[in-house]
């Protein structure tokens, strides 16, 4: 996807680091994409702010204080069963990535990731979540038509 794609896409993601200096950075970095983007520093305030906003892709990171990246990414799939999350770690193991694979995560990414990388996976994964909302809504009004014996 080129730069241009992602400007257009206006993909929004959430990054969770407990690392100010380094999510704010990658924020920037981010947003000089074209990416909106939003910043969370613990599980806590992720989960908040994927309750009150429309995010495409969560980049999380495993291994905060309080509640860990796992236990972060369940709650959130609870509230937005369509959002994708690419965990981006230090700390990551075969076996968790594995874990994290097996319970939905659209990807896994060890620090240090390239950008290119991390900003490639992350368009990708909020293309998918557009489509998955996209195919949602068509459902919806399909069930509503047969309901209303319209189609």
């Amino acid at each position: 996807m080129t730069e241009t794609q992602a400007t257009e896409s206006k993909v929004r993601v959430l990054l969770v680091d407990d690392e100010h200096d380094f999510v704010e950075m990658l924020a920037t970095r981010m947003r000089a994409r074209g990416l909106r983007v939003e910043t969370a520093e613990s599980g806590e305030e992720a989960i908040d702010k994927v309750g009150q906003g429309s995010f495409h892709v969560v980049v999380l990171d495993l291994a905060m204080p309080g509640m860990d990246g796992i236990e972060t990414f369940e709650r959130i799939t609870e509230i937005a069963p369509d959002i994708q999350v690419i965990f981006l770690t230090g700390h990551g193991t075969i076996q968790t990535a594995f874990q994290a694979m097996k319970q939905g995560a659209a990807d896994f990414l060890e620090k240090p990731a390239s950008f290119q990388e991390l900003f490639d996976k992350v368009n990708k994964a909020g293309q998918r979540t557009m489509l998955l909302v996209q195919e949602r809504a068509v459902e919806q009004v399909a069930d509503i038509l047969t309901k209303k014996g319209w189609g």
